[in-house]
C-alpha cells in the first residue's frame, strides 16, 4: 500500500461495534463478512477483537487463532484495509503463490522491521477478498 490513508476510529471513548463499523463502511459490510465468516468456518479457535492503541490514536481489529496473530484490520471511510505481518521465511510461499504480481512486490519492496515486513490490502470488491483469504491460508501455514 503506497498511499498514507486515515483510519477514522480515533476516538478512544467509542468502541468498535457491528452495527456502527458497517455504518462506516456502508456496501464493503459484505466483503468483512465474507473474510469474517470463512476463518471461522474454515479454522479452529478463530477470535477477534478491537483494542484501541495509543502509539497510533486508533482501533484496530486482530483476528488470532489462539495466540498467533493472523491479520489486522482498520477502517478507513467507506471501507477497510487488511494488513499481515510476515517473517522472512514466508517469501518463498509468497513468492509461489497465485497472488497478483503487485502483491507480491509489494512485500519483497515492503519496509523490514526486523525480520518482518507487511501486506496491506485496501478492499474493494471481491478479488480483494480472494487474495486476503489466500493470504490467510499462507499465514496458517507459518509455524
Amino acid at each position: 500500500m503506497s498511499e498514507k490513508e486515515n483510519l477514522v476510529l480515533s476516538d478512544k471513548q467509542i468502541a468498535p461495534t457491528d452495527d456502527y463499523i458497517f455504518s462506516i463502511i456502508g456496501e464493503k459490510r459484505i466483503l468483512w463478512q465474507s473474510i469474517m465468516n470463512y476463518a471461522s468456518e474454515n479454522y479452529k479457535d478463530i477470535s477477534g477483537s478491537w483494542n484501541y492503541y495509543n502509539d497510533g490514536k486508533q482501533w484496530l481489529f486482530k483476528l488470532l487463532q489462539k495466540k498467533k496473530t493472523i491479520l489486522w484490520a482498520g477502517i478507513l471511510k467507506d471501507t477497510f484495509r487488511i494488513t499481515f505481518w510476515f517473517g522472512d521465511k514466508t517469501e518463498p510461499l509468497i513468492k509461489s503463490s497465485d497472488l497478483p504480481q503487485t502483491i507480491k512486490d509489494d512485500f519483497k519492496t515492503a519496509k523490514k522491521y526486523s525480520s518482518i515486513r507487511s501486506v496491506s490490502i485496501k478492499m474493494n470488491d471481491q478479488s480483494d477478498v480472494d487474495n486476503v483469504l489466500k493470504l490467510i491460508a499462507i499465514k496458517h501455514k507459518i509455524k
